[in-house]
């Protein structure tokens, strides 16, 4: 039997990922595992293949176990697996050759691990959905109860054993908490056994999950299982501005995504210059106040002058360098970039964020221009009851034209009549 995950409809097929509810339980993306070796056939049997199984629980509590009887599972299927005391319920995320390889590469000896009793029943599955109905209600009243003792903790998310004989805390705290009233309180209210498990800011966040200020749902939410150390040295490397508010992520501490392009600019920044070098020029000394990694650019300023930078790039800044170590001054840094000014200007306004505000508005201007001179000259026929109609100023703009052209032959003709008469005068006189 298999169950849906928490995008599916009331037909119980899902609605994005089209897994047919293969992808497991709770929610999609939560450290979903996909299986690379699934349409490789391997030297072993198909009875190996599913001896051991990878089981995936709330959020993103996982664990493997061994497939002792060969029962036929598949991924997606649920069942109950061996814990210290009672059963509990979960949905297999991962079969075949792939969990192996995630065996040795966990050191997980295989000696250790625990079984599959069977498929999970419609009993089981009751039994199951039940507790996990009870858990959001159940958490927010542990928090009453820890708030009320006084106890400076949070309780982050709370977890029932699939045979609901063990309630798991999950809680967050900055030093040591005595617990021995708490689990007093706790056992008395919730009739069951109590295990109180205290975790970090960033599995807290991996528990509840969200969105993260790049748009997309948070990496530990989904595949990060490991979480690295994080430092303002990251930062330093990519040109990041140590701006706090900017660098943390929801769970208050720097963002692991400050390690994924880390070796990238380590390696890159490998061929650039000491960005404490000073360049000693005939105008001054300047030191370096950017680094463009992209672009392989250092930009350079006067101790004196700070305000006007000049790029240059790291090949002909290696040469200066050398120089300045042969004790030769270079020329001033405004001699050394192109003829035009050091600043480029951006014509196309692709820097700009309000370029297409300042487009708009120009159009709106030309527009309402238009639509001005229209309404004038609207009102200007109704205002002036003399005012004659389009047809008709079309024909006195006919009629005008023949005029004129009738006024210019006219003088036209005028003219050749007058030189006619003086060439007859000249042959009279003398004749």
């Amino acid at each position: 039997m298999r169950t849906s995950c928490g995008s599916c409809n009331f037909n119980k097929l899902p609605k994005g990922c089209k897994n047919n509810g293969a992808c497991g339980a709770g929610d999609c993306g939560k450290l979903a595992v996909f299986d690379w070796l699934a349409g490789v056939r391997s030297a072993s049997s198909d009875k190996n293949q599913t001896q051991y199984i990878e089981v995936r629980f709330k959020n993103d509590r996982k664990d493997f176990y061994i497939n002792p009887s060969s029962i036929p599972l598949a991924v997606g299927d649920v069942v109950a697996v061996e814990i210290s005391s009672g059963h509990d319920i979960g949905v297999i995320s991962l079969t075949g050759e792939l969990v192996k390889i995630q065996l040795k590469k966990k050191k997980i000896p295989k000696e250790e691990m625990r079984k599959v009793y069977r498929k999970a029943t419609n009993k089981d599955l009751e039994v199951w959905q039940n507790f996990r109905a009870k858990e959001s209600s159940v958490m927010l009243e542990a928090r009453r109860i820890a708030r009320g003792i006084g106890l400076q903790m949070k309780i982050c998310d709370v977890e029932f054993q699939g045979d609901g004989s063990k309630l798991t805390l999950y809680y967050t705290a900055e030093g040591r908490i005595d617990f021995r009233q708490l689990i007093k309180d706790y056992a008395g209210t919730f009739h069951t056994k109590i295990d109180m498990r205290q975790i970090g800011y960033r599995q807290e966040s991996a528990k509840v999950g969200g969105i993260g200020s790049c748009g997309r749902e948070l990496c530990c939410a989904t595949w990060l299982t490991d979480f690295r150390s994080v430092n303002t040295i990251a930062a330093r490397y990519q040109q990041l501005s140590i701006n706090p508010q900017k660098l943390a992520g929801q769970c208050g501490k720097l963002k692991c995504c400050l390690n994924y392009e880390l070796d990238v600019y380590v390696g890159a920044l490998a061929d650039f210059p000491f960005a404490q070098t000073l360049l000693e020029t005939e105008k001054g000394k300047a030191y370096c106040i950017k680094v463009d990694v992209f672009r392989r650019v250092m930009c350079y300023t006067y101790i004196d002058n700070t305000i006007t930078w000049y790029p240059i790039d790291i090949d002909e800044l290696k040469k200066y360098i050398e120089l300045n170590k042969k004790g030769v001054l270079i020329k001033p840094l405004e001699e050394l970039q192109e003829k035009d000014s050091p600043f480029k200007l951006d014509v196309i306004e692709e820097n700009s964020l309000n370029r297409f505000e300042q487009q708009d508005r120009k159009n709106n201007k030309n527009k309402n221009k238009q639509n001005s001179n229209k309404n004038s000259e609207k009102n200007n026929g109704k205002n002036n009851p003399n005012a004659e109609n389009p047809s008709q100023q079309k024909k006195n703009r006919n009629n005008n034209g023949n005029g004129n052209q009738k006024r210019k032959n006219n003088f036209v003709r005028n003219k050749n009549n007058n030189n006619n008469n003086n060439n007859n005068n000249e042959k009279n006189n003398q004749s």
